[in-house]
């Protein structure tokens, strides 16, 4: 009888121990496993939050990047042997009890990715970040998957399956921990420390220098378009540039008077030569010992209002530089030292005493943006170049990154830097005033930044072609991390081996630069800037040169593609969308485009394959199976699923059209808002059936937030070869009562009348 009890009691023990196994949550659940406590939480259909501690490590974390919180779902919670196994919107998410292992599959079983068995790690920390850890996180991947993103890497690679990369934020590199992979999922790893990532054959990890868990969201998207708006919805949305941004860009290392810059501006307006923004880079405040003063030199810009007014009244607009660091006099140095706001290491300009400021503190924000408005905004200036916002860190210690900031060490924190940053400025302009859309050009990001308002370059770039050809799967890589909104120095930052030759009249030179513009015509920004050499579009010759002519050719190219780039622009805003696309988000069928990373599609219509090799006559092409392409050039259409030697003479860039594409094409302008849009050309690429939303608005307000705001879609039906125009959705004041399409399907031409009501026409 005793033993009855005994075998009793033993049951109703492992019973016990069995159902403690985990506890349900409000969004998910939570066991511990191997002294960690591990979290798993539903942020909404197809994302999942999972967080592992150890046992008893007491902390508190808000994220800086992830803006969504937690969905109240309906999960389904049952044990399958040693797993706790969670369903909900078409995912299946597993928690080993023995091993803590988690595996994320999809609603029929089959496998997206798994961590490996006992894959967390924690390393206990001495020193001023005690008691965190290193915290590492192991994964498994398939070996025949692909995997994008890590922010932007000069690594000259799209797919990055087997690199060792080191996420450090530096000029020229962005580090965003996050990739996506062609099963169509995503990862990201909520971490702000320096990160190790690894992929080989035995493993793909993260592995941070400084957390208090690991914690990471995995994003199900079915597809790459599904995994950027996830991570959008995670991390926030893109808001709308304005119009103007898409327009072309002027700059220089440096303009050194107001006078130098207003002389640039009114040869563009005299040559006739399109132009929208005018960029006053560093030094405008004098000597390296007032840096960053966020106040004009009286000496060499005496008149700053007179300035910005003038730039204006010529129809362009005006972005100042500022930085995060402030020298040794200046009045924001002495207030930030004053309240412990700086933080204690070099950066730029080498041997000035100049420190940055601590973004991650609030008031810091706030004392910048103080001194911002009323030293630049109030003068009426339109956007920002946020230089060095990772910032540059020279003469480095390793007591440096031990530094405190308002969220612990610098080395916990150092990656988000730029977010903080930009953010500031961002919510402060925000702000101040809705009449104007904060514009911010930068030079580093980390996840979530797409929020406020920036585009990012790609840093001090050599001007060299393959450093160009590396720019190509960099820009990609960032848009597949989630950050719509790039560009590059076109022709190159530092162009100094060319000068002794002749300069912007080398003709070496002229072919590198050339070629880059006519790839930066098909990035979101177009914006010409470098040291060295000036890179205006009259220092390359005059009309009827070729340099010069190639040139105007590309930028009137681009003004043409305005109301297709707006268009585009509200799609990334409303929709996730991107503008850079690898060409596996539309072709997800055909595995030869996973690894092309010298072609893109530039919206959902453009093929675009720059030029990256000097002096080539030539180039090989490959068109994505399962659609038609129309040369853009030629008019010639080609079967996809095929590499084709394309001819390249200088003047041509290869571009394609995908049929079905329908490319509203824009009136002959010298800046963006010169024409309205009530005269369009309409170009239909038959071959498919397609579709296209015309967007417009108020162009530099945020009202279309409030839906000010008007859409008309066009809808292609190829086999019945007929053009449909819906009736169209919203308005805003000014809007077009009656338009006039020109409508080209091939050679025939029809003029449609739109007056806002459903209309359509057979070709």
């Amino acid at each position: 009888m005793k033993g009855i009890w005994l075998l009793l009691f033993s049951f109703v023990l492992a019973d016990a121990v069995h159902a403690q196994r985990f506890t349900k949550t409000e969004h998910g659940i939570r066991a511990i496993v191997n002294e960690i406590d591990i979290e798993v939480w539903w942020y909404g259909p197809g994302i999942v939050r999972v967080i592992k501690t150890p046992v008893g490590h007491a902390f508190t974390k808000e994220s800086l990047s992830v803006v969504a919180v937690p969905e109240a779902m309906s999960v389904n919670v049952r044990e399958e042997g040693d797993l706790v196994v969670l369903r909900s919107g078409g995912l299946r998410v597993s928690l080993n009890t023995v091993t803590g292992k988690v595996e994320f599959d999809d609603v029929s079983g089959a496998r997206l990715l798994t961590e490996k068995d006992y894959g967390t790690q924690f390393s206990s920390l001495p020193g001023v970040d005690a008691p965190s850890y290193i915290v590492r996180q192991a994964f498994m991947l398939d070996r025949d998957e692909h995997i994008y993103g890590l922010g932007q890497q000069q690594n000259g690679r799209l797919d990055q399956r087997g690199q060792r990369v080191y996420l450090r934020q530096d000029n020229m590199k962005i580090c965003i921990p996050f990739f996506q992979s062609t099963k169509g999922y995503g990862l990201f790893w909520d971490n702000y420390s320096p990160t190790h990532f690894t992929d080989n054959l035995q493993e793909t990890a993260f592995e941070s220098e400084v957390g208090d868990c690991s914690d990471y969201y995995f994003i199900s998207g079915g597809s790459g378009d599904g995994v950027i708006t996830g991570m959008r919805k995670l991390t926030g949305q893109a808001p709308l540039m304005p119009l103007w941004t898409f327009g072309f860009l002027q700059s220089r290392e440096r303009y050194k008077t107001q006078f130098e810059l207003m002389d640039v501006l009114k040869q563009y307006r005299a040559l006739k030569v399109p132009l929208d923004g005018m960029i006053q880079d560093w030094q405008y405040w004098g000597k390296d010992s007032n840096w960053n003063a966020m106040a004009f030199d009286p000496a060499t810009y005496p008149r700053p209002k007179e300035m910005v007014d003038s730039v204006h009244r010529l129809k362009a607009h005006l972005f100042i530089v500022a930085w995060p660091g402030f020298g040794p006099h200046t009045r924001q140095y002495a207030e930030f030292r004053q309240k412990n706001m700086l933080i204690d290491f070099d950066t730029w300009p080498p041997n000035s005493g100049v420190k940055p400021y601590d973004p991650f503190n609030v008031a810091a924000r706030d004392i910048y943006w103080s001194y911002l408005d009323k030293g630049i905004f109030e003068l009426g200036t339109d956007a920002w170049w946020l230089d060095s916002s990772e910032p540059d860190h020279i003469n480095v210690k390793e007591k440096d990154y031990d530094q405190p900031t308002a969220l612990g060490s610098y080395r916990r924190v150092l990656n988000a830097f730029p977010l903080q940053h930009i953010r500031g400025v961002y919510e402060h302009q925000r702000r101040t005033t809705g009449d104007k859309r904060v514009v911010i050009l930068t030079r580093s990001a980390f996840a979530g930044q797409q929020r406020f308002g920036s585009c990012n370059w790609s840093g001090d770039v050599v001007s060299d072609w393959k450093v160009f050809r590396k720019q190509i799967p960099a820009g990609l890589n960032l848009s597949l991390s989630g950050i719509p909104y790039w560009n590059t120095d076109i022709g190159g930052f530092f162009a100094g081996r060319f000068v002794k030759d002749g300069g912007a009249k080398n003709p070496a030179f002229q072919e590198l630069y050339v070629r880059w513009l006519q790839f930066a015509t098909f990035t979101p920004l177009m914006r010409s800037h470098g040291t060295d050499i000036p890179r205006e579009i009259f220092q390359f010759g005059q009309r009827g040169e070729w340099a010069f002519d190639v040139q105007e050719k590309f930028i009137r190219l681009r003004y043409s593609l305005l109301p297709y780039l707006y268009s585009t622009a509200w799609d990334v805003t409303a929709n996730g969308g991107s503008f850079m696309r690898a060409l596996y988000l539309d072709f997800p069928k055909d595995v030869r485009v996973d690894t092309i990373d010298n072609e893109y599609m530039f919206g959902k219509s453009l093929l675009v394959c720059p030029v990256t090799e000097k002096g080539t006559s030539s180039q090989q092409v490959y068109l994505p199976a399962g659609t038609i392409w129309h040369d853009f050039w030629t008019g010639d259409t080609l079967q996809g699923g095929q590499a084709i030697d394309r001819a390249t003479p200088i003047d041509i860039l290869p571009l394609y059209v995908r049929a079905g594409s329908i490319l509203p094409w824009g009136p002959k302008v010298e800046y963006a808002e010169e024409k309205p849009w009530n005269e369009l050309e309409v170009r239909v690429y038959p071959g498919a059936d397609g579709q296209f939303s015309l967007y417009e608005d108020e162009h530099n307000s945020y009202n279309y937030e409030k839906g000010l705001r008007s859409e008309i879609a066009f809808h292609w039906d190829d086999k019945g070869r007929t053009l449909r125009i819906e009736e169209r959705k919203g308005s805003y004041p000014g809007m077009a009562a009656v338009r006039k399409f020109e409508v080209v399907v091939g050679r025939v031409h029809k003029i449609i009348v739109y007056k806002g009501k459903a209309v359509s026409a057979k070709f």
